[in-house]
């Protein structure tokens, strides 16, 4: 009888101590299975990795992709050297030069604001309404954007700290210079995710001929598949 429960009680920690070991590495980080999604479009296709220090968002944009939300729906709203937006769910079938950007699933998320996570280029972040309507800050159920922004040095970085009240790290400096963004974004909108392939699409999208409200010309259609990995 003793032998059986000094072997359930082994079994029982190497699962407890194995269980942890799957999610803290050596150094003590979260070693949690990264996901990825490839989003495809006529220009080229872009990869985003999602961070696990957004689970909410994390989970909604899986959820989304899964349930083929996105499959169909356009980059609806290009400005160049600031962002490329997508997922307004009216946007699928639009009619040329309908107004877009108003679609939504009927809930948003609270905000998930963390301070490294940031909007240098290639950030993956959540649209939401104004500040007037939406003091929260809680961000659309389906709408998002890629930053594709501009370089920022010193002194530009420096007046968006002043006038804006944001600080930024030396390391957020040293890429807001060289890759750049869009900081003045920090801490109003939710980042959730990075491009790790497809940089170069990203421009070529920001750089397509719009319309009124930034609307491409011709549709950008985008489908969404989650990478296993």
């Amino acid at each position: 009888m003793i032998t059986k429960k000094i072997c359930f009680i082994v079994v029982f920690l190497s699962f407890l101590f194995g269980a942890n070991a799957q999610k803290i590495d050596k150094q003590g980080g979260n070693t949690d299975k990264v996901y990825y999604v490839k989003i495809e479009t006529a220009y080229g296709d872009i990869v985003v990795k999602l961070y696990n220090e957004t689970p909410k968002h994390r989970d909604n944009f899986l959820k989304l992709v899964k349930e083929g939300t996105y499959d169909g729906v356009l980059f609806h709203r290009v400005i160049q050297n600031f962002m490329i937006q997508g997922g307004d769910p009216n946007s699928r079938n639009a009619k040329k030069g309908e107004m877009l950007g108003n679609g939504e699933l009927g809930y948003t998320l609270p905000a998930e604001f963390v301070p490294s996570l940031y909007h240098k280029k290639g950030a993956l972040a959540a649209a939401r309404q104004a500040d007037q309507v939406n003091p929260e800050k809680r961000s659309s159920s389906c709408q998002f954007y890629i930053v594709q922004g501009e370089k920022w040095d010193a002194e530009k970085l420096k007046r968006v700290e002043t006038g804006m009240g944001k600080s930024f790290t030396k390391e957020q400096a040293e890429v807001y210079a060289t890759l750049g963004g869009t900081p003045f974004l920090d801490g109003d909108y939710t980042v959730f995710g990075e491009v790790v392939e497809g940089l170069e699409v990203v421009d070529k999208i920001a750089a397509v001929a719009c319309g009124p409200m930034n609307r491409p010309l011709e549709d950008v259609k985008m489908k969404m598949t989650i990478i296993e990995k």
